[in-house]
């Protein structure tokens, strides 16, 4: 969301901790931006009234149920793994739901071997790196975010060496904003 957005916003959350800051509202009912499947997730572990907002991550909301099945069928002894950004119907069929640090630990602790990732394919990487002598699958080789590819080590580089782009936000924008993510972070998870 952009900082504009967070102004607007009484709370900032994540995928690791939504239901936990929505949990902790004393309203009965949350409009939640921007992801309505992630809404989906935390109204079914709340018992908030959340209205969401009709938007989504174009790479979780094209998950399908079919593909879980085909990925079951082709790695019988995998765990399935998915991000609670995904269809409410591929979370059903999944054996666990986490954010991205949570299916690092689950991963990492886990006995099992083999694991199906619902997310962005880069997440099989890091997986792969942090836990070797197991293995990783993505759920759908098309799970590529093209945002997040537009960011590669020369560009950071630039960007370091350079400074720029410069981004820059309002003082007031800025100011409410930074309240609306201090309220998540006081959120004891």
């Amino acid at each position: 969301s952009t900082a504009e957005i967070k102004a607007e916003s009484d709370v900032c959350c994540t995928s690791a901790n939504g239901v936990e800051v929505a949990a902790s509202l004393s309203e009965k009912e949350v409009i939640f931006v921007p992801d309505r499947n992630l809404a989906a997730y935390v109204a079914r572990h709340t018992d908030k009234k959340i209205i969401p907002w009709n938007g989504y991550c174009y790479v979780h909301d094209q998950f399908t149920p079919a593909e879980v099945e085909a990925a079951r069928a082709r790695h019988p002894r995998a765990e399935v793994l998915v991000h609670p950004e995904c269809r409410p119907e591929v979370i059903d069929l999944a054996d666990f739901v986490y954010s991205t640090s949570g299916m690092g630990r689950h991963a990492r602790s886990s006995a099992a071997g083999e694991f199906v990732i619902g997310t962005e394919t880069g997440m099989i990487h890091r997986l792969k790196k942090d836990n070797p002598g197991k293995e990783f699958y993505p759920l759908s080789r098309n799970a590529i975010c093209q945002n997040m590819k537009k960011t590669n080590l020369s560009l950071i580089l630039q960007a370091l060496q350079t400074l720029e782009p410069r981004v820059s936000v309002q003082e007031e924008t800025a100011v409410r904003a930074k309240r609306a993510i201090e309220r998540m972070l006081a959120v004891r998870i």
